[in-house]
């Protein structure tokens, strides 16, 4: 039975709170590494944890993408696709602020600033363009998205297994992703679009980096 618009209005609200203030809980197990991690300095252990909190900004913002994106389709199947996503990103959400909190660092002090933007960016990009837009917005973010984590698997220190593990998962299952949305009749982005998208991602990186 459909959800009336009052309860579609809590049941987005309670999301919101609960990516931006819960405690989460992943449905699979976190990601182990195949080696045990080995010691790190301060600066190592520093740059790992703001990293991570980095990674954890990322999946607060996917979370508020798909839900925003879910709330305005009208498609039974692209909602079910984006509810899908979305509790694979809260598994993300899990791992990553464990991790950020075993490294001895917390997470962004912003995340309700990022959950709102990319939240409204869902809504609007399901509102103005449709669902094969929609559709485009995921295949592009999950795309900057490996980029990004590739990028960071690179600066990792190379005995913190534990943070690589988690890293490299996250990388696959945001592949699959943006591979799905595009099998499901995504369109290619503007360039323009995609540009605008690289440059607030690397406003929101760099900040998250350190608040």
């Amino acid at each position: 039975m459909p959800l009336s618009a009052v309860d579609t209005l809590i049941s987005t609200a309670d999301n919101a709170l609960r990516t931006v203030f819960g405690v989460h809980r992943a449905g699979r197990p976190r990601p182990q590494p195949p080696a045990k991690p080995g010691p790190l300095s301060e600066d190592e252990r520093r740059l790992a944890a703001a990293l991570m909190r980095v990674n954890h900004v990322g999946e607060v913002c996917a979370q508020a993408l798909y839900t925003g994106q879910a709330l305005v389709t009208r498609d039974p199947a692209l909602k079910a696709h984006l509810e899908e996503a979305a509790r694979e990103e809260t598994d993300h959400l899990a791992w990553t602020a464990d991790r950020v909190h075993d490294l001895g660092g917390r997470t962004s002090l912003l995340n309700p600033l990022w959950y709102a933007g990319a939240f409204a960016i869902g809504v609007v990009a399901g509102r103005v363009g449709g669902d094969p837009v929609s559709l485009g917005f995921v295949v592009e973010t999950e795309r900057q998205v490996e980029q990004h984590l590739q990028g960071h698997l690179e600066r990792l220190p190379a005995q913190d297994t534990a943070s690589r593990a988690i890293v490299e998962q996250m990388q696959q299952d945001e592949a699959r992703h943006a591979d799905r949305a595009q099998a499901a009749g995504a369109v290619t982005l503007p360039l323009p679009m995609r540009w605008a998208m690289r440059a607030a991602a690397k406003v929101m990186t760099t900040t998250a980096h350190y608040i």
